[in-house]
């Protein structure tokens, strides 16, 4: 057990920078495919250049698209989110709600008597 306690420390601290390394060049990957403003060819090269010269590949990347593709992914949370928000609105409009408010109207225009009114409204609120 002749270890000493700073080749631990420079243990630990390759290991962290290897998976730093790893998870920035799947994060480079993951920002160049799914971009729909470059074609192809463009995502070749990018492919080609990054696994060939990888420190230097994601180094270029990170320089001349840094800033895209943090406006990349706000753009895409913001549609997820606006996605959510959407299918949440609709699925709640849809139900009880609107079934209540269809008996509102009934009675406001004397379709319904006020009992019946009451024994709808129970039966919706119990389902």
């Amino acid at each position: 057990m002749d270890y000493p306690l700073l080749n631990v420390f420079l243990t630990t601290m390759w290991v962290f920078l290897w998976i730093l390394w790893l998870f920035l060049l799947f994060r480079v990957f993951a920002d160049l495919f799914r971009d729909d403003s470059l074609n192809g060819w463009a995502k070749a090269g990018w492919t080609v250049f990054v696994l060939v010269l990888p420190f230097l590949g994601v180094l270029v990347y990170l320089v001349a698209r840094g800033r895209e593709m943090g406006m990349r992914e706000m753009r895409r949370a913001e549609k997820a989110e606006a996605d959510f928000r959407e299918y949440v609105r609709t699925t709640a409009t849809t139900g009880h709600a609107e079934e209540l408010e269809h008996l509102v109207e009934l009675k406001n225009h004397g379709d319904l008597t006020p009992e019946e009114y009451e024994r709808a409204k129970a039966k919706v609120l119990a389902a």
